[in-house]
């Protein structure tokens, strides 16, 4: 299935259109992404028995690509980033990869959908092209073999930076460096796990106008999803609707000879195999 987030209501998005599951299903099902994520059994059930009807007849790149979606959660009561998760990313930043999960954070009030635009706040702000994790349970203490039990599914991200602000002072401030307004691009709409594909063999590309600048697989990841998801859980409580941005791969700005960095007009577009593309143009 493929849940998106349109007008802050869950549709559910086929090849031919999409449903509005509240109204298609008599409010049987709820208008709320994240109330909808943390029911995904309760939807396949109705789906099984009710067969709707298409909403609105519209492709699926169509409405990626239209502007109407936000963020596949509007409200998330937690984001979290994980750095440094590609072998490759570490190598090019000549560091070695982390023994343990690097975790910090991104604010809410930075997401925003996958078409939509971002202001560029200084002159290094880049690009990280991410795997996102949608969390579907509450839940506490989880193993890697149960971890992904918590998940709803996966999604398509842009962990945007301002790298001065990111870096500034001691320690670095990632936090507010990575969450300037528009700065968490997810979506076009959560795969779930069924429909999603192995999380740990995804191909996943970044383009800047036009040209590609990171081109690579989940399978060199350091931490797998399963094993990110078990080490948060240790500590803090997940929650539906939570958000996981799993790491970037090489080619970020940063790590370009000499670095490269976001302008006013610059056009980014990022798409994971098999979950979608964002295409967000960056302004002054």
């Amino acid at each position: 299935m493929r849940i998106a987030n349109l007008n802050d209501r869950a549709i559910l998005v086929r090849d031919s259109g999409y449903v509005d599951l509240a109204t298609a299903s008599g409010g049987r099902i709820g208008p709320d992404p994240r109330a909808v994520l943390a029911s995904l059994p309760a939807v396949r059930a109705w789906l099984a028995e009710a067969e709707p009807a298409d909403t609105e007849q519209v492709s699926p790149d169509e409405l990626a690509s239209s502007g109407r979606l936000g963020p596949v959660v509007s409200d998330p009561s937690q984001i979290f980033a994980v750095g440094l998760n590609y072998r490759t990313h570490a190598a090019e930043m000549g560091l070695t990869p982390p023994s343990q999960p690097m975790i910090f954070t991104k604010f809410p009030s930075s997401l925003t959908g996958p078409a939509s635009s971002f202001r560029v706040p200084s002159e290094t702000t880049d690009w990280e092209a991410e795997l996102v994790v949608v969390l579907g349970a509450r839940a506490r203490r989880l193993s890697v073999d149960t971890a992904l039990d918590a998940v709803a599914g996966l999604c398509v991200g842009q962990d945007l930076s301002d790298r001065g602000l990111q870096m500034a002072g001691s320690p670095a401030q990632f936090s507010l460096g990575k969450s300037h307004e528009g700065f968490a691009p997810v979506g076009p709409w959560v795969t779930t796990l069924d429909d999603a594909g192995n999380p740990q063999d995804l191909r996943i590309e970044c383009r800047l106008n036009g040209a590609v600048r990171q081109d690579s697989s989940t399978s060199d990841m350091v931490f797998t999803v399963a094993e990110i998801v078990a080490y948060l859980s240790h500590v803090v409580e997940l929650r539906p609707g939570d958000l996981v941005f799993t790491g970037s791969p090489p080619g970020v700005g940063q790590g370009q000879r000499p670095p490269v960095f976001l302008a006013p007009g610059d056009v980014l577009e990022t798409r994971i195999a098999g979950l979608g593309a964002l295409r967000n143009v960056a302004t002054a």
